[in-house]
């Protein structure tokens, strides 16, 4: 074991001989000495240790995972998995974030830089032992220290980087559905928005579109003229985001075949051939994406996509996902047969039918495979976790160099530490449950903790059937992500805005409409939170160290101003909130903003389907404009302020063109604005370089209820 140094922040431990991520950022020290807290115990080509919990501490982190944001009290593993079904007992999902923060007396945070199976026991087995299994013994642990949680946060988003920045159309609401079949069922979606004028950024294209599951193909039969759809809807503000999943259909003729055998470009079985296994097209080879040159050769096959005029895509099944694998189909095909007439018992049945239905996924197939990596052959089940990462990555490559200065759209479904460079991520696939919502919200400041910040759940969610109640409740958080995506999967209910009849239609267009009118305030802090390697996202402990806090996990603070506590269970007309100090209530009607200041403690607040709520802190200012159709046709010429002011209120709206990488040359828009309370009157002024606001009009309250309205010309 090595002891290094990063900054007198962060300590660096080196265990064995671990591969270069290239996760963390920067320059290590070599400096002796030895971590008291950490002592792993090596056995059996594994590692593990423990760390005692006292009974107040609380652990945070661990990004895209089940459990509350205090994640004691339940186990992990950190193995990126194909998993649906987020319920109680599973352990593992799409992604791998081994980022967590243990919070009590002291605070410290942890990152191991290990691209394999970690197994976390967080209090489960023994209340007061948080216990970790690594796979292996050659690992990187970095200790983060900090004199508060957000500290900690924030030195660990400086040594991992900074997150990725969308284009601001990728701020916009997006439809999706597995099983919007052809180009007409896509103008029919885009024409009904229209029609009922529901705000719409982009339609994202499920596996559909493609010829016969094939990645970077397009079905001439059902989307002929392609090109001209895209360019059609553009021009009216509306994008379309194509999927592509990992797998390369195993076909003679197929030019991304062709080329992926002839370049060797694809994992290997442990013969050395090409390894084959089955997911949506049937067979499919793998592109060995830790192989820089197949990173170059796979990103640039996008440009069958940007040729078409295509700035956006979504990765999928990049777990990478199996249905099965030659063995094991020969395997349940074989004893299928062989069970055929026979008289089955009970253990043989299951035996049997557990051949099948236990096929997907299976831990085997992740040893079955190779990676080159230098001039190593390595099982994929050693690097399990970086796939997605490097396939995001190959995404992000191609995507820069053949769409140049401009700025994409890019998400995946699998993730590990380091891959929020590169893109963004949504949860997965959900359920329309409304569990999934509460996890959703729970989801936010865990996934930020690991530098993820262009996120957001399936809206509506994705299996299962949704209601109309549903969806009006996800839409009163989700309004708030920055990936505001509605998707569904084929076979369920319809769940477009309009899908639930006229007063839900109603609702959910007055809840995209108030996204549309935050747009710049999210867009705001979204790149400040990203600049400045701080949450966009926190919990109510981040701030305030009282039990009520710690316990209010079902709200959260976004930004500095605002506190969000939205409705995430059936037939409630409002729901019990914690207000940790006075807080302005906001009624956000569009035209009728009322803001109603409430003294701090518990309270039942009423929260109808037809209202959109928030909680504005004090001395703080809320910026707005009005509501468009999209991004393109956003104006902020008149800027509105909502203030709660009792002393003085600052606030710098930021912006740029959201189009391009500018804002990296400092080419950018601040609108600071300062609200300050004299004897009998308010003090406003406002330093603007954004030369698209020409006039700001105010409503500010106070502590006293008194409301005051003020226009002033930029």
């Amino acid at each position: 074991m090595k002891s290094y140094l990063m900054n007198d922040n962060v300590k660096v431990y080196r265990y064995g001989q671990p591969m270069e991520t290239n996760i963390v950022q920067g320059r290590k020290v070599e400096k002796q000495g030895v971590d008291e807290i950490i002592k792993p115990k090596f056995e059996n080509g594994k590692c593990r240790f423990d760390i005692k919990l006292q009974p107040d501490d609380m652990v945070y982190g661990l990004g895209g995972n089940l459990g509350g944001i205090n994640k004691r009290g339940r186990r992990y593993e950190s193995y990126c998995t194909d998993e649906p079904s987020h319920t109680d007992e599973k352990r593992a999902l799409y992604g791998a974030h081994n980022f967590f923060i243990i919070s009590g007396e002291e605070n410290r945070g942890y990152f191991i830089d290990f691209p394999s199976r970690i197994k976390y026991d967080v209090g489960f087995s023994q209340l007061d032992k948080f216990s970790i299994q690594i796979s292996g013994r050659d690992f990187c642990l970095y200790v983060i220290e900090g004199k508060s949680l957000e500290d900690i946060t924030t030195n660990f988003l400086k040594i991992i980087g900074k997150a990725y920045i969308p284009p601001k159309w990728g701020f916009g609401y997006f439809q999706s559905r597995w099983g919007y079949k052809n180009k007409e069922e896509i103008l029919e979606v885009h024409n009904s928005f229209k029609e009922k004028g529901i705000p719409l950024e982009g339609i994202y294209l499920d596996l559909d579109y493609m010829e016969r599951f094939k990645v970077f193909s397009i079905s001439t039969e059902r989307f002929e003229g392609f090109k001209n759809l895209v360019a059609s809807l553009k021009k009216d503000g509306t994008y379309l985001i194509p999927i592509i999943d990992a797998g390369v259909k195993v076909e003679k003729g197929y030019d991304v075949y062709e080329e992926g055998i002839e370049g060797e470009h694809f994992c290997k079985d442990e013969d050395g051939k090409p390894y084959v296994a089955a997911v949506w097209p049937g067979d499919v080879h793998f592109p060995d994406f830790f192989k820089e040159d197949t990173q170059r050769w796979f990103g640039l096959k996008y440009k069958v996509l940007t040729d078409a005029g295509i700035e956006g895509v979504w990765n999928d099944m990049n777990e990478p996902s199996i249905f099965y694998d030659e063995k094991s189909i020969k395997d349940a095909l074989d004893l299928a047969v062989e069970s055929k007439d026979k008289d089955m018992d009970a253990f043989s049945f299951f035996a049997a039918k557990d051949k099948f239905e236990n096929i997907a996924n299976k831990d085997e197939y992740y040893q079955r495979f190779y990676h080159q990596v230098g001039n190593q052959n390595i099982s994929n089940d050693e690097v399990h976790n970086l796939y997605g990462y490097y396939m995001t990555k190959s995404a992000n490559f191609g995507l820069s160099s053949l769409l140049k200065d401009k700025r994409f759209l890019l998400i995946s479904r699998a993730s590990s530490i380091g891959m929020h460079r590169y893109g963004g991520i949504w949860t997965g696939d959900n359920y329309s449950f409304w569990s999934h919502l509460d996890q959703n919200i729970k989801n936010m400041p865990s996934l930020n903790m690991c530098g993820f910040f262009y996120t957001g759940a399936d809206t509506g969610g994705f299996g299962n059937d949704s209601y109309g109640e549903m969806l009006v409740r996800w839409l009163q958080f989700s309004v708030f992500t920055p990936l505001l995506r509605n998707h569904s999967a084929i076979g369920t209910q319809n769940q477009e805005p309009y899908a639930f009849g006229e007063k839900v239609t109603k609702e959910c267009k007055k809840i995209i409409e108030a996204r549309y009118r935050l747009l710049p305030y999210i867009y705001s802090e979204y790149m400040k939170s990203v600049n400045n390697f701080k949450l966009m996202f926190r919990p109510l402990s981040f701030e305030y160290d009282e039990d009520l806090a710690k316990e209010a996990e079902d709200q959260l603070f976004l930004g500095e101003e605002l506190m969000i506590a939205p409705v995430y269970k059936a037939n409630h007309k409002g729901r019990f909130v914690y207000l940790p100090e006075k807080m302005a209530e906001v009624t956000f009607d569009e035209g009728n903003e009322r803001l109603e200041v409430k003294d701090s403690g518990i309270h039942y607040f009423n929260y109808k389907l037809s209202e959109f709520k928030f909680y504005l802190r004090e001395d703080s200012i809320l910026p707005h404009v009005a509501s468009a159709m999209n991004v393109k046709s956003l104006s902020q010429q008149k800027l509105k302020v909502l203030a709660y002011v009792n002393a003085r209120a600052e606030y710098n709206l930021y912006d740029d063109d959201g189009v391009s990488y500018d804002y990296k040359k400092g080419k950018v828009y601040n609108t600071k604005i300062k609200v300050a309370k004299t004897s009998q009157d308010y003090m406003i002024e406002v330093k603007n370089t954004n030369p698209f606001i020409k006039e700001a009009e105010f409503t500010i309250v106070n502590s006293d209820n008194k409301v005051i309205k003020k226009t002033i010309k930029l």
